[in-house]
């Protein structure tokens, strides 16, 4: 319905989607079971990777023909990319120093920074969201990163779904270190808003990175829900932040792993595009243009992710006016069992 996956690359398409998802499933446990590899993966190898990007931006500069070449540069170096990857990683980190009480992590005022970095990670697609609209209203136009993009309504409707969900966050302050230290917890952030936020992130990725979505759309989406769901109620933000971080790394130096290049040719055969090109090619396309275009599931899908925002808003604020609370400051979902349980598994330090 929403990819072409169903030709004669569906079996590597399908197969490198769920091995996609097992490995983000398996780093991300890796990363939040242990000191050891938290650290490794949120500090040693975002060095390593910094330290190798800004070599390719200075050999890029000075007309190397090595950086100037190099995949990195040629299909992940716009904004969007760098700005998500290291705002990730901060959320990462923060989120660290909450579950192992590290520095400013015991403070009391420091427990609403995860709304913060969530809300700047949502305000970062936002902007990407109105960008494509203002760039290519009903036609195509061409990104930094060398992909069509096709901008129209379902731009601007993902765009203030995007904002809306930020206040589907509720329970701002109410975060805390889990018993056995392997999550920070957020008791109040239960299926209600996962659901809400995989909507619209999917609907971001469909609009925005339609070569990657088949991957960060859908792989990287499953990875922290089906942990939250499962197994690790109450630590839904940290295995999402843990995961995008992951992913944002192997995507900016290996992006030719689910790129479609320009001249329609890819590198591995599992490459993926969605049905916002028409005929499943990108034969015809030109800037300016609405050739092989059919924007039809990104208007449903922003659409939806509009609707049950609103729902999800208007949810919280009646429940909360009911109640007579605050919903940024207290929890409003206290009586559902997912709730309770994440609850259980936190230090409550009153």
């Amino acid at each position: 319905m929403f990819f072409h996956v169903y030709g004669e690359h569906a079996l590597a398409q399908w197969g490198a989607m769920l091995a996609v998802l097992i490995a983000l499933i398996l780093l991300n446990e890796f990363s939040r079971r242990t000191k050891l590899g938290g650290m490794i993966m949120f500090f040693v190898v975002p060095t390593i990777l910094t330290i190798y990007f800004v070599a390719i931006a200075l050999g890029a500069r000075a007309g190397a023909e090595w950086a100037l070449k190099n995949q990195t540069h040629l299909y992940m170096n716009g904004w969007f990319h760098y700005a998500k990857l290291y705002a990730a990683l901060a959320g990462c980190i923060g989120f660290m120093m909450i579950k192992y009480q590290w520095g400013i992590g015991k403070a009391k005022w420091f427990r609403c920074y995860p709304f913060v970095i969530v809300a700047i990670n949502i305000l970062i697609a936002v902007v990407s969201d109105f960008e494509s609209a203002v760039l290519g209203w009903n036609q195509w136009h061409l990104s930094p990163e060398n992909v069509w993009l096709y901008g129209g309504w379902h731009n601007i409707m993902n765009g203030v779904a995007g904002l809306i969900n930020i206040f589907c966050m509720t329970g701002w302050w109410k975060v805390y270190a889990s018993k056995d230290q392997k999550d920070m917890i957020w008791p109040d952030m239960i299926w209600v808003y996962i659901i809400l936020y995989d909507i619209w992130n999917f609907a971001y990725t469909y609009n925005n990175l339609p070569t990657h979505s088949w991957f960060c759309g859908v792989a990287l989406l499953l990875a922290p829900t089906i942990a939250a769901l499962l197994w690790n109620k109450g630590g839904w933000i940290m295995n999402r932040a843990n995961t995008l971080a992951i992913w944002c790394m192997f995507a900016q130096v290996f992006p030719l792993f689910q790129d479609v290049m320009l001249d329609g040719t890819s590198m591995f055969p599992w490459a993926t595009l969605p049905k916002t090109y028409a005929d499943g090619t990108l034969n015809g396309i030109v800037a300016g243009s609405s050739v092989n275009a059919d924007p039809t599931m990104m208007t449903i899908i922003s659409a939806l992710a509009l609707i049950v925002n609103i729902i999800g808003i208007v949810y919280i604020i009646k429940k909360s006016k009911d109640r007579q609370i605050n919903p940024f400051k207290d929890e409003v979902f206290t009586e559902f069992d997912y709730y309770q349980e994440a609850k259980s598994k936190a230090v409550i330090d009153v």
